[in-house]
């Protein structure tokens, strides 16, 4: 698996939006509307094909059937940096060597991009969240990163805390090898550091 890209939730897309343009002094770009979950989002191209979406739930489209991904049928709270994502090759194959609670497949789309994510029935991934959904895109479809305009913003660490690191730590690290993803023990909690136009960040 590699990071494909990371999320900042609200409770309304205005909310996540004026939170990432707030911390890191960029403006975000139009993203689109989600069927299955009844989402929508808005993004920003990051340096070395990763990109980060401001998401929230649609208020102009019904309850779905199911709860929403990214646990979101649950936020409170201001806007903030909620979940990382990772691509991966065979989503079924992932899934079998995934904690209990990663889901199943679903394939979704958003105008022309089509994709699998793995998402539980109840929109949690273990680990309070802090383990990644999985994703996997098609071979003949564009990632979302190229189709973006650069923002000069750059990932330097992405930092997740549990009272579990250790094991986080050991179940992470056989599949994901990336030097910019650290584990530290502590309350439950996501942090992210940028080098953007303006100087270090963070969400």
């Amino acid at each position: 698996m590699i990071l494909d890209h990371l999320v900042v939730a609200g409770a309304t897309l205005d909310e996540a939006r004026a939170q990432v343009e707030d911390a890191l002094g960029v403006a975000m770009q139009a993203g689109g509307q989600h069927a299955v979950f009844h989402t929508h989002n808005v993004l920003l191209g990051l340096e070395d094909g990763l990109y980060l979406e401001a998401i929230a739930a649609d208020p102009s489209r019904p309850v779905p059937d199911r709860p929403r991904w990214f646990d979101l049928d649950r936020f409170k709270g201001p806007a903030r940096l909620s979940n990382w994502v990772v691509a991966v090759p065979d989503l079924p194959a992932a899934l079998a060597h995934a904690p209990e609670g990663c889901g199943a497949p679903v394939d979704l789309q958003r105008g022309d991009l089509r994709w699998q994510m793995a998402v539980s029935s109840d929109g949690t991934t273990p680990y309070d969240n802090l383990w990644p959904p999985m994703i996997a895109w098609p071979s003949d479809v564009v990632h979302p990163a190229t189709r973006l305009a650069p923002s000069g913003v750059r990932l330097r660490r992405l930092t997740l805390r549990h009272p579990s690191a250790m094991e986080l730590q050991r179940a992470l690290g056989a599949v994901l090898d990336d030097d910019r993803v650290a584990i530290e023990p502590g309350e439950v909690g996501l942090h992210a550091a940028f080098d953007t136009p303006h100087g270090r960040r963070t969400l």
